[in-house]
């Protein structure tokens, strides 16, 4: 398993913004981030169309060039759970940030900028930076398929001894 995996993905799914109503009023909102066959799954925030999740995900990374689709549900009792929107990123800007094995480099200093495009979901630019020792980078993905809402993100890579290096 090591041979193949090139490290780990830490997403922080940091929060919502105007998400969709599937309730009366609201909604409970969860996300599910899909890699492969990797899929994890956030807590429910109950009522609540700008949640705050704050919740890392860790995705192991055998191959760079799968997007990373993230789908946004509104949890129910009796019925099915209602989508609320999906989105899908790129990581390959983001690992090739790593592959520079950029080291000492004061925090927050900008290493790469993602633009919005047609290709890819981001709701404004996105910056990849050096922060405390690590590559970061922060999405602001806008969902399709739905009338509103967005959903932020914040990568983090942690490298793993033995793994193929990148």
């Amino acid at each position: 398993m090591v041979e193949k995996l090139l490290g780990l993905l830490k997403v922080k799914v940091v929060r919502g913004i105007n998400l969709a109503v599937r309730d009366l009023k609201s909604s409970d909102p969860y996300v599910i981030l899909k890699m492969g066959k990797q899929k994890l799954k956030t807590r429910v925030i109950n009522r609540n169309i700008n949640p705050v999740w704050n919740e890392e995900l860790t995705l192991s990374v055998e191959d760079p060039s799968l997007p990373i689709k993230l789908e946004v549900f509104d949890k129910d009792t009796f019925t099915p759970d209602d989508r609320m929107g999906n989105a899908e990123f790129d990581i390959r800007p983001f690992v090739e940030a790593i592959k520079m094995h950029l080291e000492g480099l004061p925090n927050g200093v900008i290493i790469k900028k993602v633009t919005p495009s047609r290709q890819n979901c981001l709701a404004e630019e996105s910056f990849i930076y050096w922060s405390e020792g690590n590559v970061v980078q922060d999405l602001a993905l806008r969902l399709r398929n739905v009338e509103s809402g967005e959903v932020e993100l914040q990568l983090r890579w942690v490298s793993i001894p033995g793994a193929k290096s990148l």
